[in-house]
């Protein structure tokens, strides 16, 4: 059983939100908040798997919140929640530590299936939509690949495979098809490579990738 926390400043979205997830039999909705600055006392009080958040709150945003959730010991996946496909708001809690973003009228489907994927380890991020991230952030931030993380220098050759492999976008699975290897070794490594650059989810690892320079695939082996 995957268990969610929803922060949202409107009502009817957080009803909405837990309607559609609690129809789901392995998903059980354990608290909902109205604020960002919610988020950490439900966290602590009902300790979540998975917690959706809202971009845009009054008092404290979906970002701010989600640099406090992070730095919790233990703390959930978070999704963030927006009304925009590409809100510039999105890539900062991406790099504070969200695992992924979902609009709100994402079909009710996709939206359960969203939280299971991320409470599995992976990012909600499609490949297309990834490399849009990625291009983003490097506009954003110019020089960026000229920096490089000290990290990387501690990963094997197999695991700077993976990592390029992950900043492309790829799910465990399609990194295990492409490099022939089981899904729970290519987790196995991923866990190894979150350790290793100090990261707490494959955003802020593909983020590295990017920098780095491992992610130039070709399009057929996406």
């Amino acid at each position: 059983m995957t268990r969610v926390g929803l922060i949202d400043d409107d009502s009817l979205v957080r009803a909405g939100l837990a309607m559609i997830l609690g129809a789901d039999p392995g998903i059980e909705v354990v608290g909902q908040g109205a604020d960002g600055s919610e988020a950490v006392p439900l966290v602590q009080k009902h300790r979540p798997d998975v917690l959706l958040m809202d971009v845009r709150m009054p008092t404290l945003d979906g970002i701010a919140a989600t640099k406090a959730v992070t730095a919790l010991t233990g703390a959930p996946k978070i999704i963030m929640l927006t009304t925009f496909d590409m809100d510039e708001y999105v890539f900062q809690a991406l790099e504070a530590g969200a695992s992924g973003f979902l609009l709100k009228d994402t079909p009710p489907q996709d939206l359960a299936r969203a939280v299971h994927v991320v409470a599995g380890g992976e990012a909600m991020l499609s490949p297309t939509v990834t490399r849009r991230m990625l291009s983003h952030f490097s506009d954003a931030n110019p020089g960026s690949r000229q920096e490089r993380h000290p990290g990387l220098d501690q990963l094997t050759e197999r695991e700077t495979e993976v990592l390029g492999a992950v900043g492309a976008g790829l799910s465990n699975a399609q990194i295990g098809m492409r490099l022939f290897m089981s899904e729970a070794t290519v987790k196995a490594h991923v866990s190894k490579i979150f350790a290793k650059l100090d990261c707490t989810n494959r955003v802020q690892i593909a983020i590295i990738a990017h920098e780095a320079g491992l992610t130039d695939l070709d399009a057929d082996q996406l």
